[in-house]
């Protein structure tokens, strides 16, 4: 088995055991309760973390920057890479981009559109990797006594790493399997680094287009998270926010980060199953705490608005 296959059912893995892992704690049996009860000792942070959890395990939930600061530097470094290959041995002129949004085949300039294609979807992980980053320094402000589990903290670190490789792993390694006889060069030119992605198909576009739209409501709701607490009086308040998404969910920044995934498995095409199992990944994960989250926030709030659900409006 090729390097590149290797690498690719290596990130694939511990997607397919994260999503088993949550389908079973989705499951409401009362036979699974220890199961469940295990999964959120481990996995739970902030106001859901279980009172139980022994806080030898666990750290400040403001370690999150940690995250964000590896992500940064780490999806940079992918980026570049990936651009700087694409633009070394993948070139193609406008001509070539429109050929190739009609081919269905395995061809050199198809395996080179799928290169720039992935360094598109980097490009859109890398804004978002970005603003997390800002955000966890100047807008949001953890509650001194917010804590998390050590294993969700370490797995953390593999999903920041494995996240944006999962976007372009299997595409590098395509063309590297089907293109590399036809390996050009080119000296840098600006205008050539950059009009590929000016020249994208309509999944890209389309994709991008929901990404931002999810970016645009995450920032507005992570704003008023942090709004919450302003003073240091308020550090250990907790009060029911209200505006944008959180009028109809409990979790709108959880809702727009799966939309924000929306436009990224658009963008990618849809056929490629790494992609997909991350997105799945995230939708499991997501789902599961918003749950958790709302209610928390039935118990805590007596007259807590009835109409929000949990993550997805009118469903959950």
């Amino acid at each position: 088995m090729e390097l590149g296959i290797w690498i690719v059912w290596l990130v694939r893995a511990p997607w397919i055991a994260a999503i088993l892992l949550m389908v079973i704690a989705s499951i409401p049996s009362s036979k699974l309760r220890l199961f469940h009860e295990l999964v959120w000792s481990f996995t739970g942070r902030g106001k859901i973390l279980p009172p139980s959890s022994s806080q030898e395990w666990t750290v400040p939930q403001k370690y999150f920057a940690h995250f964000y600061v590896f992500r940064v530097a780490w999806t940079t470094l992918l980026l570049a890479i990936t651009w700087m290959y694409a633009f070394k041995m993948a070139p193609l002129s406008s001509e070539e981009f429109m050929f190739s949004r009609h081919l269905t085949g395995g061809s050199h300039v198809e395996s080179q559109f799928k290169v720039w294609r992935a360094v598109f979807l980097l490009l859109l992980m890398e804004i978002q990797v970005l603003r997390r980053l800002i955000e966890s320094f100047y807008v949001f402000k953890y509650s001194p006594s917010a804590r998390m589990n050590i294993l969700p903290y370490l797995g953390g670190l593999y999903y920041y790493a494995a996240a944006p490789l999962s976007l372009c792993v299997k595409l590098v390694a395509g063309f590297i399997s089907k293109g590399k006889d036809h390996i050009s060069s080119s000296e840098f030119d600006l205008l050539s680094f950059l009009s590929p992605l000016m020249n994208l198909g309509w999944c890209q576009l389309i994709g991008g287009a929901i990404f931002l739209w999810g970016w645009l409501h995450q920032r507005r709701c992570h704003a008023i998270l942090g709004s919450l607490r302003k003073s240091p009086s308020q550090a250990k308040e907790y009060i029911i926010p209200h505006g944008d998404w959180f009028e109809i969910v409990s979790s709108p920044h959880y809702l727009a980060e799966i939309v924000l995934y929306v436009g990224l498995l658009i963008a990618s095409g849809g056929t490629d199953i790494t992609v997909w199992l991350l997105f799945g990944s995230v939708v499991g994960n997501l789902s599961l705490s918003a749950g958790e989250t709302h209610r928390w926030y039935l118990r805590k709030f007596e007259h807590y608005p009835a109409n929000r659900n949990a993550i997805f409006p009118y469903v959950y």
